[in-house]
């Protein structure tokens, strides 16, 4: 039997991971202490995509479409053998960046990545191959197989051009791109899409493939809004603003759909998990606007020239959109109870954060000065998030050995 629950407080442990990372980050600007900066920024980053969304999103396709597919001890190989990729690539990333045993143990979990799309698309059921959730999330993983293209791509770059050739950077933003629009935003559609279905909401043929097609074309066409930086010819831009237009006009698409189904969405979802939504809708918006203004050269220029705008963005995506995602789905399929008072505090650390961070880019931009305390203050907001994560770890760990003891006493 898996224990899908406490797979998601796995997930949900290597966000605490990351988010204490994060903090660790942070006071290095304002302790002097004696390590690699990149070094830990590189295992923040591997945390937090591959242990706390990876983990999450792949435990919610099992429990959606395999729980009752007598695939459990295929499953389980799959994701031991994944954690210890993960904690490998915790262990080793510290201490030598990108080097012989990080670099193994990422090769690894891209191995697991493929292994679990091949397990799912093999194994699922035939009574959802036919179901537009089903169309959704198998498209997602095969956006995150593309996405490995990138990490692959590393090796050769580093060997022949070097990390300082554009190709290096163009890699990375290869794989970012692919893994939070293709993979992770689309993989949350359908999970969403799969809700409606369960429960028997009619979803138009025509306004599922206008959905469809627009998030597709807009998810490949919107990568050349990460090659602006190397100002190409013009017609990267207008590819780019294409591309994120039509992103834009699936997720307006997806509204009218919702909208339309607002009466069982209203009985289905709590009233927290609809603000939440809402939030999730919000901050979705304002990506893909960002997005559309990003393909205009003057905007791309800031974007890429100065790095607080692109962590601001990446921050908005990972911390914003997909997380809070997350968080809605797994409490509606009662993987794990979101608290209102530790979301809440989550919610203000991340807006805090995101202010802060973006205060920063626009005063480079407009060469302002920093105020004194900037990094201290900016220490104190990552400090937040990590206790609002730890608040909703916590408060589902004891939820969880209170759950155990009821079983104990009904057993015995």
């Amino acid at each position: 039997m898996i224990n899908s629950k406490r797979d998601t407080m796995i997930s949900l442990a290597f966000f605490l991971l990351a988010a204490a990372l994060g903090v660790f980050l942070r006071l290095l600007y304002v302790f002097d202490i004696s390590v690699d900066y990149r070094y830990f920024v590189h295992t923040h980053s591997h945390i937090a995509l591959l242990g706390w969304v990876y983990i999450g999103l792949t435990t919610l396709v099992y429990k959606l479409y395999l729980e009752k597919c007598n695939v459990t001890k295929k499953y389980r190989n799959i994701f031991w053998f994944t954690q210890l990729t993960l904690l490998g690539m915790l262990f080793s990333f510290p201490f030598q960046g990108y080097a012989l045993f990080s670099i193994t143990f990422s090769t690894l979990f891209l191995f697991a990545s493929y292994w679990f799309t091949w397990f799912f698309i093999k194994n699922v059921s035939e009574k959802f191959k036919n179901t537009k959730s089903y169309k959704c999330i198998k498209a997602s993983l095969w956006y995150m197989i593309i996405s490995s293209i990138g990490p692959w791509a590393l090796g050769a770059i580093m060997s022949t051009l070097g990390a300082d050739s554009i190709w290096y950077r163009l890699a990375i933003y290869f794989y970012l791109h692919f893994q939070y629009n293709g993979w992770m935003i689309l993989a949350l559609f359908g999970v969403l899409i799969f809700i409606l279905e369960d429960q028997e909401v009619s979803i138009s043929n025509d306004s599922f493939n206008s959905f469809f097609w627009a998030i597709n074309l807009g998810i490949i066409l919107s990568f050349f809004l990460s090659v602006l930086w190397t100002k190409p010819a013009s017609i990267y831009y207008i590819l780019g603003g294409v591309g994120s237009l039509l992103q834009c006009i699936a997720f307006l698409i997806f509204i009218k759909l919702l909208v339309k189904s607002r009466m069982v969405l209203s009985t289905v979802f709590s009233g927290f998990q609809k603000k939440l939504l809402r939030t999730v809708g919000i901050l979705l918006l304002i990506k893909f606007l960002l997005q559309i203004a990003s393909a205009f050269p003057y905007v791309a220029n800031l974007a890429t020239t100065i790095i607080d705008f692109t962590i601001a963005y990446l921050h908005w995506t990972f911390l914003g959109v997909v997380s809070i995602s997350l968080f809605v789905f797994l409490d509606y399929f009662k993987l794990i109870k979101i608290p209102k008072k530790g979301y809440y505090i989550y919610l203000f650390g991340f807006a805090l954060t995101e202010l802060l961070i973006f205060y920063k880019g626009a005063v480079i931009w407009l060469d302002f000065i920093f105020f004194e305390q900037y990094f201290i203050a900016l220490s104190i907001a990552s400090v937040v998030i990590l206790i609002g994560i730890s608040y909703l770890f916590i408060a589902n760990l004891r939820r969880g050995v209170k759950h155990d003891f009821k079983n104990r006493d009904i057993l015995s």
